[in-house]
C-alpha cells in the first residue's frame, strides 16, 4: 500500500469513526482489507481503493470502516473494574434511585462481552438490584459486531478469556465449536447502532456510562468531543467508567475519582451548574 492510498484510507476511518490510524500500522490494514477486496471480486487492495475513490459507495466505505476499527474485548475485562461496579457503583445507584429505573450505557461495545458481563454479574448477585429495574444499552458503530453480540455466540477462545467456568456451564450451551449465551441473559441487553462522533441525546440520560479502552485510539480532539458528549448524558450522581489509566482531562470538572482506576462520579452540583 503506497503512502497516498494509506492516507486516503486512514482519512476515511478517522472521519467516520474518530479512530486515528498510524502509518506504522499499514501492514495491518493490508491484512484486514484483503478479504474485503476478494468479496468484491477485486484482485488487489489497490483495486479496492481505486474503486472506492471513483465510486465513493457508502456500502464499500462502511465495509472498509468495519474491517479496520478496533474491536478488542473480553468477558469481565479488568476484574478491578467489575469489583468496583459490584461493591460500590451499583449499590449506590440502586439506593439513590429508590426503585426507579437505573440505566447503563456500554459505549463502543464491540461483540457484547462487557454488557453481558454486567448482566451476568446482576444475575449472580440478585441483591444488587433488589426490586430496581436495570436497563443495559450497548452501542457500537459496527453492524458486524452488533449482529454477533445479539446472537450471543462466542468461540472457545472468547469464552476462555475472563469467563469463569461455572458461568460457562450455567449460562452457555455448546453449538459445534461455539458457545451460545442463554436467551435469559441476552434479553437483558439492548444493542443499538451508534457512532460515538454523533449526538447521543436520542438514547436518553444514564446513571452509569462505560467507555472503557475505546477513546485511546481516537484523534485527540475527537476523543475530547466524544467524552464531553458522554459526560453530558450522565444524571446527577452518575458514574463514568473509562479504562484503567484513562483520564477525563479537560472534561474532569465536576467529577471526583471514585476509588477504582478509571472510575469517576459526577456531583449533583456540577449537573445543576450546567
Amino acid at each position: 500500500m503506497n503512502y497516498h492510498d494509506f492516507e486516503f484510507v486512514a482519512g476515511l476511518v478517522t472521519e467516520r469513526t474518530g479512530v486515528e490510524m498510524k502509518a506504522d500500522k499499514a501492514f495491518l490494514l493490508e491484512g484486514r482489507l484483503s478479504p474485503l477486496a476478494r468479496r468484491e471480486g477485486l484482485v488487489s487492495i489497490e483495486d479496492l481503493i481505486h474503486v472506492m475513490r471513483s465510486r465513493k459507495e457508502e456500502r464499500l466505505i462502511g465495509g472498509l470502516v468495519d474491517a479496520l476499527i478496533p474491536n478488542e474485548t473480553s468477558f469481565f475485562r479488568d476484574r478491578a473494574a467489575f469489583a468496583a461496579l459490584r461493591a460500590r457503583v451499583l449499590p449506590e445507584l440502586v439506593a439513590a434511585r429508590k426503585s426507579s429505573r437505573v440505566r447503563i450505557l456500554c459505549a463502543g461495545c464491540s461483540t457484547g462481552q462487557e454488557a453481558y458481563s454486567i448482566a451476568l454479574m446482576l444475575d449472580q448477585n440478585l441483591d444488587l438490584a433488589g426490586g430496581t429495574p436495570i436497563e443495559i444499552i450497548a452501542t457500537d458503530i459496527s453492524d458486524r459486531c452488533l449482529e454477533r453480540a445479539r446472537q450471543g455466540l462466542y468461540t472457545q477462545f472468547e469464552v476462555q478469556r475472563g469467563l469463569p467456568i461455572r458461568m460457562l456451564m450455567q449460562y452457555f450451551t455448546q453449538h459445534d465449536e461455539h458457545w451460545r449465551l442463554s436467551e435469559t441473559i441476552r434479553s437483558r441487553v439492548s444493542f443499538k447502532k451508534h457512532n460515538l462522533l454523533q449526538p447521543i441525546g436520542d438514547l436518553g440520560s444514564f446513571d452509569l456510562v462505560l467507555c472503557r479502552n475505546v477513546l485511546g485510539g481516537f484523534h485527540r480532539d475527537l476523543a475530547n468531543e466524544t467524552l464531553n458528549k458522554l459526560c453530558l448524558q450522565l444524571k446527577d450522581g452518575g458514574f463514568l467508567m473509562l479504562g484503567a489509566g484513562e483520564t477525563l482531562g479537560a472534561q474532569g470538572e465536576g467529577f471526583a475519582q471514585a476509588g477504582a482506576d478509571g472510575l469517576f462520579k459526577l456531583s449533583a452540583s456540577a449537573v445543576n451548574a450546567a
